[in-house]
Formats: structure tokens, sequence, C-alpha cells
């Protein structure tokens, strides 16, 4: 696919949506002006950002007929295989993360996620792994359970217990 043909099709499909979320809040009945005494109605927001961003896809579509930007010109390929295959890579691993989150915890998926991420991939140094391998599961700790007190999950049985400590840990001490 060239970069031209990707700009047509993100226009229309851009365009397409906007429509039907459009139409979703017309069909809906729900309000699209100001109601005295409450403010805005409840369909304002979808209905006119998604008006503003059909007008954008149709200046886009308007721009690629005439030709106007070096995209709309361009016939080059839109994705390279050395960045296809990038994307590729993430995407599983995205998947992966996913997968193990049900076995072995939101945490330790973190930890692998991120060595994989930073250490195989970015070849990046042994400290920046560590760094990262050991401060992002402790930074999701303390934002979601500590500040927000949402729990995230913590996989099998078998490493649900081993939080415990720390969860009993931290009640007792502060």
């Amino acid at each position: 696919m060239t970069v031209r043909t990707a700009e047509l099709l993100m226009g229309i499909v851009t365009l397409l949506v906007s429509l039907g979320l459009m139409w979703n809040v017309w069909a809906d009945g729900l309000r699209i002006d100001w109601v005295d005494g409450r403010g805005p109605g409840a369909g304002v927001w979808p209905f006119w950002l998604s008006l503003g961003m059909a007008l954008a896809s149709l200046a886009t579509l308007y721009r690629w007929y005439t030709g106007a930007t070096p995209e709309s010109r361009s016939d080059a390929a839109y994705i390279d295989s050395d960045t296809l295959f990038l994307v590729g890579i993430a995407a599983f691993m995205i998947f992966a993360l996913l997968v193990m989150m049900t076995y072995i915890g939101t945490y330790l998926a973190l930890m692998v996620f991120m060595f994989f991420f930073v250490r195989l991939l970015g070849k990046h140094s042994w400290g920046m792994t560590a760094g990262f391998v050991i401060g992002t599961p402790i930074f999701i700790y303390l934002l979601f359970e500590v500040a927000l007190t949402k729990y995230l999950p913590k996989g099998l049985p078998i490493f649900e217990e081993g939080f415990l400590w720390i969860d009993n840990f931290r009640y007792e001490w502060f």
C-alpha cells in the first residue's frame, strides 16, 4: 500500500466513523444544544466533536484529491518491512502480556514484558533494564493498589498468596 492510498483509506474510514457517531447521537434522541437550567445536552460533545472530525476528514479527502500535500502525491510504501516487523512483535508481546497476567499476575508479567522490550528488543544496558524491570511493577503497584485502591490481577493462587505478605506488611507498618 502506498502513502497516497493509506491517506485516502484513512480519510474515508474516519469520515464514516464520524457520520456513524453523529447518527447514533441523533437516533438516540440526545440533545445537542444547550438545555436551560442544566447546561449542555447529553449529545453535545459526541455530536459536535464527530462533526469536527467529519469536516477534518473531508478536508483530508479534498487535499488527497487535489494533491495539495506531499503525502497525497507519494507513491512510497506506507510501511516498510522493518516497521511492520516491529509492530508485529509489539502486538504479539501485548497479547503475551495479557495471557501472562492471567497466570503469573500483573506484576511478574510486567517484569517479563519490560525485560523483553528494554533488554532484548531495545538492547539497553543491564542497569537501565534492571531499573525498568524493577521500577515499573513498583510504580504500578503504588499507583493502583496503594493510591487508587484498585487491585490488579495476581494470577494463579500461588502468586496471589505471595502478594498477601506484601499487603500484610503494608497494612501493619503504614
